[in-house]
């Protein structure tokens, strides 16, 4: 596996990535993979392009949210057979490990990134791609869309990427155990059923509805809005007098923000209230 083979740099709104497209509009950055003729597939450089991606976005206060998407009518089909799974073969359990490790960290990137991400899903989403999918904080679909988790396809074991922690509480331990043990295909109306997607629109619709919401979201209280995912992530692990605990420190932290005080001014004035981000 090669080094990272494009540093990212800020801000993100001049950083051009090599690995896939990136534009900033509205203080919304929307993320495209970009190899339609494989349906965006996944390669080591990629990754961990992705990854850094990711990991700056916490020093960009520009940008408010993240939309994921893919180029030309397909999410992402995942790793590349040929470019991530032929080496695979020809490694040892250290050089695997360091591959399985890496492939990780791409899922603790989006969960640590302070931006909420939604991901707009279209055509296929298999293996890794349906992985990015699912660490994204909220999924729309376009309809005909279809997810997969493909591990054991290829003789591994669902448990990839964090695959066994985070899509059982998304849609439930027994669906997930579905998914993962077979590798079928979720169709939209079944991702949308069962609380993958928040709704299904059409394929044209997509991407412009993700962006609207990313928009709307970045317009919301930024402090507040990364408290909120701190806190979807953290609370996993907490019990319910412990997440109530953690809300009311998290909540009197937001009660010490300017868009607090802008959003009581806004109300008393009968105004929308104009949040700056501080």
């Amino acid at each position: 596996m090669s080094k990272p083979a494009n540093p990212v740099t800020l801000p993100l709104a001049d950083y051009s990535p090599k690995h896939f497209l990136l534009a900033v509009v509205d203080r919304v950055a929307t993320v495209t993979l970009n190899r339609p003729e494989r349906k965006n597939p996944l390669t080591f450089e990629s990754y961990r392009e992705l990854t850094d991606f990711f990991r700056a976005c916490a020093m960009d206060d520009e940008v408010k949210t993240v939309v994921v998407s893919g180029a030309g009518g397909n999410f992402s089909s995942g790793g590349d057979v040929f470019e991530i799974i032929g080496p695979l073969i020809q490694m040892d359990t250290k050089g695997l490990t360091a591959f399985t490790r890496m492939t990780g960290d791409l899922v603790k990137a989006m969960r640590a990134c302070p931006q909420p991400i939604v991901a707009a899903v279209e055509g296929i989403c298999a293996g890794a791609g349906a992985i990015i999918a699912m660490a994204s904080d909220l999924r729309l679909a376009a309809s005909g869309a279809k997810v997969a988790f493909l591990f054991n396809k290829v003789g591994l074991a669902g448990c990839d990427m964090g695959a066994c922690a985070i899509l059982p509480r998304i849609i439930g331990q027994s669906r997930a155990s579905e998914l993962l043990y077979t590798g079928r295909f979720m169709t939209a109306e079944e991702g949308e059923k069962w609380g993958f997607f928040s709704r299904i629109v059409t394929a044209e619709q997509v991407l412009p509805q993700a962006q609207l919401l990313g928009k709307q979201i970045a317009e919301g209280p930024t402090f507040a809005n990364t408290m909120t995912k701190r806190m979807l992530a953290m609370e996993w692990a907490m019990s319910v007098e412990e997440a109530i605990e953690a809300e009311a420190v998290a909540q009197a932290l937001c009660m010490t923000t300017e868009d607090f005080n802008r959003a009581f001014e806004a109300f008393s004035n009968k105004r929308t209230p104009a949040f700056q981000g501080n």
